[in-house]
């Protein structure tokens, strides 16, 4: 067993705002939600975690109550949005939403990050948990588990893959052998 990916419990955020490297807070069902994910978890050894506050108070919680050690990595934060943190989607400007669909993978209107530095970084972060050979929970965000999942991806669709808040994703180890085997 190797990487569990986990996602942070609900933001306390409004529906359709840009909040990748924006700090905030969770809802007040994190109770229960948190309950849930723990409850899924397989046995672990270590929490690694996004520092930011939605994903910190997760992994605290699951640390302390498996009794695991907890670290925190910058790699695992989601993706900087640059001047689109904290606005609404539908209010971005559209010339700067077509200059990233045209160019999925490295364009930057809003002067952040773009999607392969992401991609980059998260690698790098998954790489390095994935050589201590221990099962690992790392608790982050969506952006993070696409990239994770993206393969050699270059386009919108390579990083499609979907979880919801809360949601657990196992990333196979490249050691292990293929289903069937």
């Amino acid at each position: 067993m190797g990487l569990i990916l986990v996602r942070h419990t609900r933001p306390d955020v409004a529906e359709g705002l840009c909040y990748g490297r924006l700090d905030v807070g969770v809802l007040n069902t994190f109770a229960d939600e948190a309950a849930n994910v723990l409850q899924a978890l397989p046995e672990l050894r270590r929490v690694v975690s996004s520092p930011l506050s939605r994903c910190r108070k997760l992994a605290r919680y699951i640390a302390a109550a498996l009794e695991v050690p907890l670290e925190f990595d910058e790699r695992l934060t989601e993706m900087d949005f640059g001047a689109w943190e904290g606005r609404a989607w539908s209010a971005l400007p559209a010339s700067e939403l077509d200059v990233w669909s045209n160019d999925f993978m490295h364009a930057r209107p809003h002067g952040g990050e773009s999607v392969a530095m992401l991609q980059g970084r998260v690698r790098e972060a998954l790489t390095h948990l994935s050589a201590r050979r221990e099962p690992i929970a790392v608790v982050t965000h969506s952006g993070v588990i696409r990239a994770a999942f993206s393969g050699k991806g270059t386009t919108a669709r390579d990083f499609g893959v979907s979880v919801d808040f809360g949601g657990i994703m196992a990333l196979p180890d490249a050691n292990d052998p293929p289903p069937g085997d």
